[in-house]
């Protein structure tokens, strides 16, 4: 059996969208036994709908005794609908009825402080490096070399480039 794709289960999801539209707008125009027929219709075709999207979306029982590729789609774009992994506190956010794109913001925003307390760490470790290996080579002229290599190799530039530059 072809994997169900991504693509596949969104137009389910719009298929189903469009039922409970279909309802709304019989039952808002309810005209009497005739609309009640359509209306009949309407809802066996959104519950065949529910039922397709539930046995699609079901987990599969082998999965875990079949080959990996299994659930290979040919198209990166569109991947098979059982190869998507969602973060665990995404879900929560969701059941919890809360936006997930807020749970995004904030863990952009996380990252985004952590990246900035990273950068001070690492200019105040080479500030400091630096005050160290200019101290270093006043007070011990001899390893002025060893102390040049040890800037370069750790980011830095040596005292003449910085002279310089």
């Amino acid at each position: 059996m072809a994997p169900i794709t991504l693509s596949t289960i969104d137009g389910k999801l719009k298929d189903i969208i469009q039922h409970l539209f279909e309802i709304q707008s019989a039952v808002h125009g309810y005209l009497g036994p005739e609309t009640q027929q359509e209306l009949v219709r309407k809802i066996k075709n959104l519950t065949t709908a529910l039922q397709t999207l539930s046995l699609h979306t079901r987990d599969d029982p082998t999965a875990s005794t079949t080959a990996p590729n299994q659930y290979q789609s040919t198209n990166p774009n569109d991947p098979a609908l059982h190869s998507i992994a969602l973060p665990p506190e995404i879900i929560d956010y969701v059941d919890a009825a809360r936006n997930p794109d807020i749970y995004t913001r904030e863990f952009v925003e996380l990252v985004q402080r952590g990246n900035q307390d990273l950068k001070g760490k690492k200019e105040a470790f080479a500030d400091f490096r630096d005050v160290l290996a200019r101290e270093m080579r006043s007070a011990m002229p001899e390893l002025r070399g060893e102390v040049d290599k040890v800037i370069q190799a750790t980011g830095g530039k040596k005292q003449s480039e910085r002279e310089r530059g």
